[in-house]
């Protein structure tokens, strides 16, 4: 069964390679982006496709940091913090040893 996934895969990758380089030739004529304040830039319209798509990419992966980085530091608060007592005292919950963290106010 892994031999037909893999080969599924492979032909899966070949199909998107292939539709995509296509679309770059068939979008080869030039287009021109008009800026504010009269600049404008010329330049083949795949180009265009894909610093407008790659631009999307950044906006999207930068708004996400702040939640990734969120997660990555409450995670480990939630794994060191045990839920029984230690010496007669009570854990602190998560919230107040975030409270006391230097991540407060993030």
């Amino acid at each position: 069964m892994k031999p037909i996934a893999w080969l599924f895969k492979w032909l899966l990758k070949a199909a998107i390679f292939f539709t995509l380089f296509a679309f770059a030739l068939n979008n080869q004529s030039d287009v021109t982006v008009r800026f504010f304040f009269g600049r404008q830039w010329t330049a083949p319209m795949v180009l265009v496709v894909l610093g407008a798509f790659a631009a999307g990419l950044v906006v999207g992966i930068l708004g996400m940091v702040p939640r990734w980085w969120r997660q990555r530091h409450s995670k480990p608060l939630a794994q060191v913090l045990p839920d029984a007592t230690i010496a007669g005292k009570p854990a602190k919950t998560v919230d107040d040893a975030y409270s006391d963290s230097a991540f407060h106010g993030i």
